[in-house]
């Protein structure tokens, strides 16, 4: 007996303004090799995707720019206030 894991990665898409950009966004997303699942909050723009291996970011802000929409780029974390970074910074 084999067990099957998923992975799921959320996204933040923008542009979409309806139901039609959801169903867009799903068809395109839905079309990459190994999705087998894909969920869109029109509300927040969030994207969670669910495949059998974590599918590449180029490929899924290919797909959102294919339906239309732009993928929003992960910010960059600022370090917690008393933090040290790389020192550079201060």
């Amino acid at each position: 007996m084999s067990t099957t894991t998923s992975v799921t990665s959320t996204y933040t898409v923008t542009g979409m303004t309806c139901g039609h950009c959801v169903s867009s966004v799903k068809a395109e997303v839905g079309k990459i090799d190994g999705v087998t699942e894909v969920a869109v909050d029109l509300a927040s723009g969030k994207v969670t995707v669910t495949s059998d291996t974590a599918p590449a970011d180029t490929a899924v802000a290919a797909a959102i720019d294919e339906a239309g929409y732009e993928l929003v780029a992960p910010a960059a974390e600022a370090p917690e206030a008393g933090a040290s970074c790389c020192g550079s910074c201060h």
